[in-house]
């Protein structure tokens, strides 16, 4: 059966391919903005024991994630490389992560720490049994260079668009205020409520995604020749593929940018909630404004890569974007923004976030973009396709520095002495002046070093169109 054209991939297929995303944007907004906050102020764990055991769950991911992507990439079945995992991870990771946010009543304080460690395990080997295969289609439903940049830009923008809405809604009709909890964010049953509807939403993203990429299968490319398959063999091709030095730059700026990503988001609703004093109702504004930010960076990828191309792109978009994120912190702690309570310190901070946050998504579409090139540019150099182990890799490296970012997080919290179980506006001058103290310069200064990582990629539009031509594949 001969393959349609690479340049015109259906919009249906795009919309279907990018729906999917909305699951690991629900399972990434809840662990990365909600985990933390959850399980140590509301359920009293200590901190560090949180940050303990995500780190123990990041153990287990540098042993399932390149596996996973390895077995993706030679999976031989009817329904192709990536589908059958799809599939399989639906009923178990939507179950999964309805339990993170309904822990037993019989366990309390610290003694969830056992359970926190099993819990994170289950729900992020199980999303990544989807996320992976889901995210290694991009480069093989086209071999186009700005297509990929297309169809990964609703990708970003469901991914980005469902987690927030999820964090929206929770915020606003699930995490509510009530007689006896004058903050929503301490409200248990409007979490265990949470963890219902984001995983019936996370059931539905997989199977829209799965459903409506499979009559797309006929024309994925095929796995390589059966062969026996041994660990020893397994970890030498892993480290064939990974030795492309292409794919160092993306990993080292993917390593710097997602322990920058983790503290950012470690910290999150702290800076909203204690260092701006926003309530529960604005906190939801500004997660719901990112579905602004999201139409912000769909709109904008496509452009920039074709007009600049993908690395010039990400660095010029990059260095904006990373720069402004800080400022506003900066700001205060110089005495120049707003003080709390202003009626401008809001709209400041919620335009200046849209803004940020649609050129963060650019920066983010173009760099998956490129990992989607490192596959033909591999492919010259081993005879093999490895589209699930290149995403296994990069996905890998932003989750375990993700959780150092999160560990990162506890530890500016410790050090700033921030006191546990308090409201908005109980919180010492000092401990959050420290907190933003700290905040500020590092993340700016782990964005930056991503940029110049970064820097180091060399497969350009000519570069990837002359790796087609060679493999026969010429558009």
């Amino acid at each position: 059966m001969s393959s349609p054209d690479p340049a015109k991939i259906p919009l249906l297929t795009k919309v279907a391919y990018g729906f999917g995303s909305v699951a690991y944007g629900v399972k990434n907004n809840g662990f990365d903005y909600f985990f933390l906050i959850f399980y140590s102020q509301v359920m009293g764990v200590d901190a560090q024991l949180v940050g303990m055991a995500l780190m123990i769950a990041l153990m287990v991911d540098a042993v399932s994630d390149p596996l996973i992507g390895y077995f993706s990439d030679n999976t031989h079945s009817r329904w192709g490389r990536r589908h059958p995992y799809m599939y399989i991870a639906a009923i178990p990771v939507s179950v999964s992560y309805f339990f993170i946010w309904n822990p037993p009543e019989s366990l309390v304080g610290n003694e969830l720490f056992g359970y926190i460690v099993v819990m994170s395990v289950i729900v992020r080997t199980l999303i990544t049994l989807y996320e992976i295969p889901s995210s290694a289609l991009s480069a093989e439903l086209t071999d186009h260079y700005d297509e990929r940049t297309s169809m990964l830009s609703y990708r970003y923008f469901f991914g980005w668009t469902g987690g927030t809405l999820m964090a929206t809604f929770a915020l606003a009709y699930l995490l509510v205020p009530t007689d006896e909890i004058p903050s929503g964010m301490f409200n248990i049953e409007g979490y265990g409520r949470m963890g219902l509807v984001a995983a019936s939403i996370i059931f539905l993203a997989i199977m829209v995604s799965a459903i409506g990429t499979h009559n797309r299968i006929p024309y994925l490319r095929k796995p390589p020749e059966r062969s026996r398959m041994t660990l020893r063999r397994i970890y030498r091709e892993l480290f064939e593929t990974l030795s492309n030095r292409s794919f160092g730059a993306l990993f080292l700026a993917a390593l710097f940018g997602a322990i920058a990503s983790g503290l950012a988001a470690g910290l999150g609703y702290y800076l909203n909630s204690f260092f701006w004093e926003f309530s529960t109702m604005q906190i939801s504004y500004i997660s719901l404004s990112v579905v602004l930010s999201a139409a912000i960076g769909f709109l904008i990828s496509p452009i920039a890569s074709k007009k600049l191309g993908k690395k010039k792109g990400a660095i010029i978009i990059g260095v904006i974007a990373f720069s402004t994120a800080p400022l506003p912190v900066v700001l205060r702690l110089l005495g120049i923004m707003p003080d709390n309570g202003h009626p401008w310190l809001f709209p400041i901070v919620l335009v200046t976030t849209i803004l940020d946050v649609g050129l963060i998504i650019t920066f983010q579409v173009l760099m998956s973009s490129m990992i989607a090139d490192l596959v033909e540019d591999s492919e010259m150099q081993t005879q093999r396709r490895s589209e699930g182990v290149f995403f296994a890799a990069v996905t890998f490296t932003r989750k375990i520095v993700q959780g150092v970012g999160v560990v990162s997080a506890t530890i500016v919290l410790s050090i700033a002495q921030f006191p546990t179980g308090v409201m908005p506006g109980e919180v010492p001058e000092a401990s959050l002046f420290i907190l933003g103290a700290l905040y500020a310069p590092a993340v700016f200064t782990l964005w930056m070093v991503m940029i110049w990582c970064l820097s180091s990629y060399k497969i350009d539009r000519a570069t990837h169109e002359e790796n087609l031509r060679a493999l026969g594949r010429a558009a």
